[in-house]
């Protein structure tokens, strides 16, 4: 199969009403009046990002799911994405699969595929996916905006991700009715972007956390100059890591990454209307500490141990 074969077959659907979609050298679509352009990309790699014969459908899901994390992080409304990709063969059963993952979310998240590119690959799959949306610049929820009393919220929930990878890596002890019930959480994050485009204007920062929580939260300490205080025993774990040794369940709630869920502050008086959005959403989401002038980030118990990590997430280079 030819390259533009390839695109016309599986990547070339019509675009939205609007919209000057793939085709041509651009894509061209607006942006509603007052708003302004949010934009962000991720690299997604074979071996790196998911495993050598990893589900197809799965693999398209979740290259973009990552994307519409981003936009969610910043209250972002989607408007379209771009995909290339660099195979290093053309498999049609695969691309068939990886094409109908992608665009069942695509189509979910009511965010067409416009364009993108395709090449081939000396080893390995490599996708690249470029998302667009929209939000007002007022209402953008920035790393910078927290401030002294917020609470930290998280939505959704902690640990199932790390679970399944470290049982897909050997790291623990084989448990098949364990990676069943963890693998949907790692292979298949569902970003809260409904309700996200609800917190504009309510949050003051918010983020994705794709590298751990403690980690990710960080970097809103460090943008927004000021410490935290989190409580260990809020944290919303998955249901499936009943039983399993705490210090593996903290690890993986506080470290693990590909969650795709938001930490976001906002003010106290707030607490009741941020509750009544998730419940109109269908979003669940936890209050897990409090944004403190003194930097740094403390993580305590219920009785007020203090809890050490000896790592704070995922990072490409360490």
């Amino acid at each position: 199969m030819k390259e533009f074969d390839l695109i016309a077959r599986y990547f070339s659907r019509p675009a939205p009403a609007g919209f000057l979609g793939v085709g041509d050298d651009c894509a061209l679509f607006g942006v509603t009046p007052g708003h302004q352009l949010a934009t962000s990309t991720d690299l997604f790699i074979e071996g790196r990002h998911f495993l050598a014969g990893a589900d197809p459908a799965a693999v398209g899901h979740k290259a973009l799911a990552v994307n519409l994390s981003d936009l969610a992080a910043m209250g972002a409304r989607p408007l379209a994405c771009l995909l290339s990709l660099s195979l290093p063969r053309v498999d049609e059963a695969w691309l068939e699969a990886f094409a109908s993952g992608f665009y069942a979310l695509a189509d979910q998240a009511a965010c067409p595929l416009v364009g993108g590119d395709t090449t081939r690959s000396p080893a390995g799959i490599v996708i690249n996916v470029t998302v667009m949306g929209e939000v007002r610049p007022e209402q953008a929820l920035l790393r910078s905006g927290a401030k002294v009393g917020d609470d930290i919220w998280v939505t959704g929930e902690l640990g199932a991700p790390d679970i399944a990878l470290q049982l897909l890596q050997g790291r623990l002890p084989a448990d098949t009715a364990l990676l069943e019930s963890t693998r949907p959480a790692l292979e298949k994050p569902l970003p809260p972007w409904r309700f996200a485009q609800q917190l504009a204007g309510v949050a003051h920062a918010a983020l994705d956390i794709s590298d751990g929580l403690a980690q990710d939260l960080d970097h809103i300490l460090a943008a927004s100059r000021c410490g935290a205080e989190l409580d260990c025993d809020a944290l919303p774990l998955a249901p499936a890591l009943q039983g399993l040794d705490s210090a593996v369940v903290r690890r993986a709630a506080l470290t693990g990454g590909d969650v795709y869920q938001l930490c976001f502050t906002a003010a106290p008086e707030r607490r009741e209307s941020i509750a009544g959005l998730a419940r109109d959403a269908g979003t669940r989401v936890t209050r897990i500490g409090h944004i403190k002038s003194q930097p740094g980030l403390r993580i305590v118990t219920a009785d007020n141990t203090a809890v050490v990590l000896d790592a704070a997430g995922f990072d490409h280079f360490s």
